[in-house]
């Protein structure tokens, strides 16, 4: 397709993600900003989380990760599958109960504001990183097919992007974010079934396609080497836990359960959430394995995260329109909840902002808001420096070392009824994620060969954990979730 063509396709569909916007941003304060005023549809919510969830790595990454690691990544999903239960069953009843806007609450609750801080300043770290790393790869494919015609840098091609998440959010925040992502996901899902159908008919129907897929090897699921990063223990294992805390434990994603109406319907919603997400990457991973098959019959040499804009590349033009698309909602399905949750998790943990006189709030969200824009820029430049790697991967192993420390913290808060000093809580969250980087890198001389992969998170989150044991001032007999005094 010519530039041209490409960039109207993007316009039309910037300017059906702003008419959204205006329709629910009418009257918007801070709170429709942070909590959509409770009042989200749970089954929207649902639906719209799964492209966030999803995001331009899983459409990208998941799919060129097949012809190494077969279906193995299946079995992290499975895992995925019980943190989303867990979930469900703990952490929503929790916030709920606490009514809280930004999760992190609940640890200066339960411990004092330095924990809350330290908790927030994590999630802030972990989700700029990740966000960052999400639109990264969506951006080399827009570089790839529209900037290069024109001679555009790189860095514009960034700034644009986040420009464009800037504007529809700024107003309407998380509530804006919930119908926009709803659009988002439906594209994604269309880009996704199109091809699987458009590459069953190259390979010869249904049964052949399978056949084929299987006599290359490329649908194994389980594997039980123990030393092998695919192995069944490591991927589960970490998929339950990496699940628990980039979900439950992440702003982003809980801010969006917030916005339903009660506890009832966002459980519904996680649940349902749970069984679409696994089914929505089975598919992603049997196309995969036919992007690989395909590519090979006609002898491309796309790996990576390249097999699928090298294949959608040399497909009919109304599935690449397709591709595209899905490619951009990936982008900003999981770009403009960042961006959001990022403004809201500083101004209420940081900034309070729930203190300030009224005419100062919405002046300071929107301050935050274009900070943190700047943010998501100058990380992804920093990235594109010097990555080589799956971002898949590098989402996973970042998450280990930020977010260990905030799995320690809500597990020492919930399954024990000892204080900590606060003070101690900003060293020990700097302390853990340190060791447990000199344990990786070390690991196959310390631990026989063995190397540790994703669960690195397991590791940081149990250093945490006995610190903060080591550390404790004795039993509180103030109950879980209500102040504790000093």
């Amino acid at each position: 397709m010519a530039g041209w063509q490409i960039i109207l396709i993007i316009v039309l569909y910037f300017g059906v993600l702003m008419l959204i916007s205006h329709l629910t941003s009418k009257g918007a304060d801070n709170r429709t900003f942070f909590t959509a005023e409770k009042s989200s549809p749970w089954y929207v919510v649902a639906f719209g989380m799964v492209g966030v969830l999803l995001s331009g790595v899983t459409f990208l990454s998941v799919p060129g990760w097949v012809e190494d690691k077969k279906f193995s990544y299946l079995q992290m999903v499975l895992g995925n599958v019980v943190g989303y239960i867990f979930i469900a069953k703990i952490l929503l009843p929790l916030y709920y109960k606490m009514n809280l806007t930004s999760i992190y609450e609940y640890l200066g609750s339960r411990f004092g504001s330095n924990t809350r801080k330290t908790g927030s300043l994590f999630f802030l770290i972990s989700r700029t990183v990740g966000a960052s790393l999400r639109l990264f790869i969506v951006a080399i494919v827009l570089q790839e097919l529209i900037a290069k015609q024109y001679n555009i840098p790189f860095p514009v091609t960034i700034g644009i992007t986040i420009l464009l998440i800037w504007v529809y959010t700024y107003r309407g925040g998380i509530k804006t974010v919930v119908w926009t992502d709803t659009l988002q996901t439906s594209f994604m899902v269309v880009a996704l079934i199109a091809f699987l159908i458009f590459l069953t008919g190259q390979l010869g129907g249904v049964s052949q396609s399978l056949k084929t897929i299987n006599e290359q090897g490329l649908s194994q699921i389980f594997f039980f080497d123990f030393s092998d990063s695919k192995s069944f223990f490591q991927n589960f294992i970490s998929g339950m836990f990496i699940t628990l805390v980039m979900n439950g434990l992440d702003q982003d994603i809980m801010q969006k359960n917030l916005t339903c109406k009660n506890v009832d319907e966002a459980k519904k919603n996680l649940i349902s959430l749970s069984v679409v997400f696994l089914i929505v990457n089975v598919l992603f991973m049997i196309l995969g394995a036919m992007l690989t098959v395909y590519a090979q019959n006609n002898g491309w040499d796309f790996k990576g995260d390249k097999l699928f804009i090298g294949v959608a590349k040399e497909a009919p033009k109304f599935l690449f329109v397709l591709f595209l698309l899905g490619v951009i909602a990936a982008a900003y399905s999981s770009a403009d909840s960042a961006l959001t949750s990022l403004t809201t998790s500083f101004c209420v943990d940081f900034l309070k902002i729930e203190s300030k006189p009224a005419a100062e709030q919405e002046k300071l969200r929107k301050i935050v808001h274009l900070v943190f824009s700047f943010n998501l820029f100058a990380v992804i430049l920093v990235f594109n420096s010097f990555s080589d790697q799956s971002v898949m991967w590098l989402i996973f192993k970042a998450a280990g070392y930020t977010y260990g420390p905030l799995l320690g913290f809500y597990a020492f808060g919930m399954l024990t009824k000892y204080k900590v000093s606060d003070i101690f809580i900003p060293v020990i969250g700097v302390t853990c994620p340190i060791i447990s980087f000199i344990l990786n890198h070390y690991s196959k001389d310390l631990f026989g060969g063995y190397q540790i992969g994703f669960e690195i998170l397991l590791i940081n989150g149990g250093l945490t954990f006995l610190l903060m044991f080591l550390c404790n001032q004795g039993k509180e007999n103030a109950e879980h979730g209500k102040p504790f005094k000093s």
